[in-house]
């Protein structure tokens, strides 16, 4: 495991962590009513929607282009937000590990 795939997995469980709470302590209906309790929440929620969709469109792109399925990225996107993107990097980055991957497979 290389640095960035450390970062990746140090950042993906501190988000599953705060989300699990957020779930543990509103329940998951209750987290999106909270998202949309107020201007201020809604707001964040919106621009949030915005970002996760352009990196949704990125995450397609580059899925497309390598060959992958990203089906389950896109739905734990849709249900948890940044888990989706932050596990697909991680998964990105280990298929790119030296000897692995694109990269390798055309060189065979």
């Amino acid at each position: 495991m290389n640095a960035k795939q450390l970062g990746l997995l140090v950042l993906l469980l501190d988000v599953a962590g705060l989300d699990a709470y957020a779930i543990w302590r509103y329940g998951f209906v209750g987290v999106f009513e909270m998202a949309v309790a107020n201007a201020a929440t809604t707001a964040l929620s919106v621009e949030l929607g915005i970002a996760l969709a352009l990196v949704v469109r990125w995450m397609w792109q580059d899925a497309r282009a390598r060959g992958a399925s990203i089906v389950p990225y896109v739905v734990l996107t849709v249900g948890l937000g940044s888990i989706g993107p932050l596990l697909y990097l991680l998964v990105r980055e280990a298929s790119a590990a030296p000897g692995r991957g694109l990269v390798a497979a055309r060189a065979s």
